[in-house]
């Protein structure tokens, strides 16, 4: 589940690292500044459709655990009304406050004029990748990882073709980028809706009686999980606006690590939301010791994983600066996130995995404690003090050392869940009857003494 969705986060981002690469060999470094400041905008609106997605995935599998395909399929349509409506009124106050929002960040001058032409086209399509986000979160849910995955490599293929088209062939640099941009969501969103109703019943004709009784356990989750996602772009957004103290390189060489980010760890980032549907699936099906294995192979894969890619990312840190034409400060703040930082984004990892549980047994506000922490009294102090001393190199390593002690509260706080009595009483709650699997083969669900003990 984890290496199918990464495949499919990846192939987005692989096309938004080639974005940068186009950009950067454009010579401008105030283009290269402009995509590092849309990035931390565009972040934060997507983050909305993560949330809305986390609710209806985490709903879907529940119902589909317990049996009950028609429960799944209303959740489903309830979930892609609403995060449509409210992805489109988000994005239309997001595309009104532009101007403030990027002076916000630190932009200044031709830099600003870009970065809010560039996100004056793409904006609009929020609701078409909330639409695709919330899609494939609901193929996954029906454990067709690989759906899901497609329809996000259809998009990146659309960016892929487009992007030399535009930005070079048409000569439109940033407008060629968000327009390739554009194209590629509508692709996404049709082509993760398309599997769901070819063969997974699609959706029901939406009511406002439906809509209405679906609203509340779709909300319980989805508001607490768009706080928690919003955390993110929030201090990721701070930590721009710190490292544009020290000029436009500075920005540069935090865009870059930005976009390696995702693509470096992209089978982390994954993982929250592969996790989800296995956990969501066993807690419908009352079968708690299969979460609670869930949760610890979580973060026996997170290690792997973060040991071989730091290890390749030192290896190769001077042909990834190559590539960009790295120089002087931009340099120094990639060589610094190949090198120890990267190894930091375990305690990142442990915060993914211990979301997953969370949000999916009955536990969304703890994601959204351990996010908000994270990114507020886990970044600001750290990476103002650090960045006193050290400049834009202490910003960034004050953002990294941030992720330790939250990742490890996040993995207590989801052991927490795992044991506590009242994840079972929220479960039935929510809607999702909590019976054993029908299998033959599976085994009886304990009584409710048995699970007590």
């Amino acid at each position: 589940m984890a290496l199918t969705s990464s495949v499919g986060l990846m192939a987005v981002f692989v096309v938004d690292l080639i974005n940068m690469l186009y950009i950067a060999m454009l010579g401008q470094a105030e283009l290269a500044a402009a995509i590092g400041y849309a990035g931390a905008i565009l972040f934060f609106t997507t983050s909305f459709g993560i949330g809305m997605s986390i609710a209806v995935g985490a709903l879907v599998a529940r119902a589909l655990g317990a049996r009950d395909p028609a429960s799944a399929r209303a959740r489903a349509t309830t979930g892609l009304v609403l995060g449509f409506v409210f992805g489109s009124l988000f994005a239309a106050v997001v595309w009104l406050a532009l101007e403030p929002l990027v002076a916000l960040l630190g932009a200044t001058g031709r830099t600003a004029e870009l970065t809010v032409d560039f996100l004056a086209i793409v904006i609009p399509s929020q609701p078409l990748l909330m639409v695709g986000m919330i899609g494939g979160a609901i193929l996954r849910s029906h454990g067709d990882a690989r759906a899901a995955m497609m329809a996000t490599v259809w998009g990146a293929l659309v960016t892929a073709v487009l992007d030399p088209i535009l930005i070079f062939g048409f000569g439109w640099d940033l407008t060629g980028a968000a327009i390739a941009s554009v194209a590629a969501r509508v692709v996404i969103a049709v082509m993760a809706l398309r599997p769901i109703t070819a063969k997974y019943g699609g959706f029901d004709r939406p009511t406002p009686g439906q809509v209405v009784a679906d609203m509340g356990p779709i909300w319980a989750i989805a508001v607490p999980a768009i706080l928690t996602q919003v955390a993110t772009p929030v201090g990721q957004a701070f930590v721009t606006r710190a490292t544009s103290d020290y000029g436009e390189a500075a920005v540069a060489g935090m865009a870059i690590a930005g976009r390696l980010t995702p693509v470096a760890f992209g089978v982390i980032f994954a993982l929250s939301g592969a996790m989800g549907p296995i956990i969501g699936q066993n807690f419908g099906a009352g079968r708690m010791d299969r979460v609670r294995r869930a949760f610890l192979d979580g973060l026996i894969f997170t290690g792997l994983v973060i040991l071989v890619v730091s290890g390749v990312l030192f290896l190769l840190r001077a042909p990834i600066a190559d590539a960009f034409q790295a120089e002087g400060l931009t340099r120094d703040l990639v060589y610094l996130f190949c090198g120890p930082l990267a190894l930091l984004w375990f305690f990142n990892g442990m915060i993914f995995v211990g979301n997953a549980v969370c949000n999916n047994l009955g536990r969304p506000f703890w994601s959204t404690v351990v996010n908000w922490g994270r990114h507020t009294v886990g970044t600001i102090p750290l990476a103002l003090w650090l960045g006193g001393i050290w400049g834009a190199q202490g910003v960034l390593i004050g953002q990294a050392l941030g992720g330790v002690v939250f990742g490890l509260a996040a993995a207590w706080l989801a052991l927490l869940a795992i044991r506590s009595p009242a994840v079972a009483l929220q479960g039935q709650r929510s809607g999702a009857p909590h019976v054993a699997p029908s299998a033959p083969e599976a085994e009886p669900v304990a009584s409710p003494g048995e699970r007590r003990a």
